[in-house]
Parts: C-alpha cells; structure tokens; sequence
C-alpha cells in the first residue's frame, strides 16, 4: 500500500546568503590569483560580470546577488545600523 503523505522540502535552507555568496566568490578570485577586493568592487560598479572568474561557479553565483541590495547590506555593516 503506498503512503499518502504530503512531502515538505524546503528549499530556503540551501539558500547561500549574500556574505556566503561574496566569500566564495572571493575565494574562487583567489585561487586564480586576481585581487579579489579589486574584482569585486569592479563588478558592484559596473555590473560587468567578466570582473568574475567562472572558476567554481563564482560568476554565476555572483549574478544571483542583487548588487543594490548588496552595497545596502555592506553599508549597514559596516555603520553598525539596522
């Protein structure tokens, strides 16, 4: 007899955070020996995403970021406010 019970999954648990998301990105710019803060802050700038390696996936991990929201979030930390 098969169960008929309703499966959750829940898919907001696997979800990498933007802190997450910049530091593997940061590693990956690093491992292929790129500045990694240059190469970053290049790309919040302009939006160009060849500031990113594709190295482990960075570049398109990276274009998952909201880059607004991002500098926002990086502001907030970095002023200690909410």
């Amino acid at each position: 007899m098969m169960e008929k019970s309703t499966k959750m999954f829940d898919s907001f648990k696997n979800q990498k955070t933007n802190k997450q998301i910049l530091k593997e990105v940061y590693d990956a710019l690093k491992e292929k020996d790129y500045n990694p803060v240059d190469q970053l802050v290049g790309y919040i700038i302009s939006g160009d995403p060849s500031y990113i390696t594709s190295y482990n996936n960075a570049r398109t991990l990276i274009k998952g970021v909201d880059r607004d929201e991002l500098v926002a979030e990086m502001l907030r930390e970095y002023i200690n406010v909410e």
